[in-house]
């Protein structure tokens, strides 16, 4: 099925691993460009540079840090300038803080509504001008079900994760007919799992760590899963065949979402 993505540009952020990388390599396989940006810029080229792409798809790579709002308009106004403006965006920088409430400082909860609220923010605004010339403008935030499901020693981003979550639906009524929705992330299996896994010090092998993992947050399909299957969701939302669809959430999580 032809997604309507060639020839069309989408700003990545959080693109040189996981998510946000596997969501660039999709773009640029259906024809898209791609302004991708991450903090590290050797780590985000080595990323990049290896992605196949169809004929014609181009990408703008820049180290950037979503939450130096300068700094994310010089990025964005770069990426329009260089592929003809911006059809979308991908939010995705984003990382977890574990620790007991008891144990989190204010400066960590800071800290964490910061990157969740305003990495959103600054690339909204900075995109926005561009996304309004477009005749198929489409935001989509990367989340977690932790906005609506808070886990344990995860108080402190699942309190963010749900002010972003109450934002996106704000933002699809402010920005219409810019789409806005979320997708939110149960366990994926990306850097940061690799590193508890790593830090927890077990004789186990990572698929059998990450197996348990699954079970004991009541994974119903037993794994965690795997980038490419959140980018496959994400580019969907995208696409311009989701043209009715804006203030939406999409839970990809293997089943291990309980709220009703």
């Amino acid at each position: 099925m032809d997604l309507g993505l060639a020839g069309r540009a989408y700003v990545v952020t959080g693109a040189s691993s996981g998510v946000g990388l596997a969501t660039a390599a999709l773009l640029l396989a259906d024809g898209a460009h791609v302004a991708a940006c991450a903090r590290d810029a050797g780590r985000l080229a080595a990323a990049l540079e290896p992605l196949p792409r169809a004929a014609g798809a181009r990408v703008h790579a820049r180290p950037c840090d979503v939450l130096d709002g300068d700094a994310v308009r010089a990025f964005v106004d770069g990426a329009a300038a260089e592929l003809g403006g911006l059809d979308g965006v991908v939010n995705n920088a984003g990382r977890s803080l574990l620790a007991p409430v008891a144990e989190t400082t204010a400066d960590q909860w800071r800290e964490e509504f910061e990157l969740k609220i305003f990495s959103v923010l600054n690339t909204v605004r900075a995109a926005e001008p561009y996304l309004r010339r477009s005749d198929a403008p489409s935001i989509v935030n990367v989340n977690a079900i932790l906005a609506r499901q808070p886990e344990p020693r995860l108080g402190a981003t699942s309190a963010a994760r749900a002010a972003l979550l109450n934002l996106t639906r704000t933002l699809a009524a402010d920005l219409a007919p810019v789409r806005v929705n979320s997708v939110c992330l149960g366990l994926i299996d990306t850097g940061q799992w690799r590193r508890r896994y790593e830090a927890a010090g077990t004789g186990e092998s990572y698929e059998q760590w990450s197996a348990a993992l699954a079970a004991d947050r009541g994974v119903a399909l037993g794994r965690l899963g795997r980038a490419e299957e959140v980018a496959h969701p994400i580019v969907a939302l995208l696409s311009p065949r989701a043209s009715y669809i804006t203030g939406s959430s999409i839970d990809v999580g293997g089943g291990v979402a309980r709220y009703v």
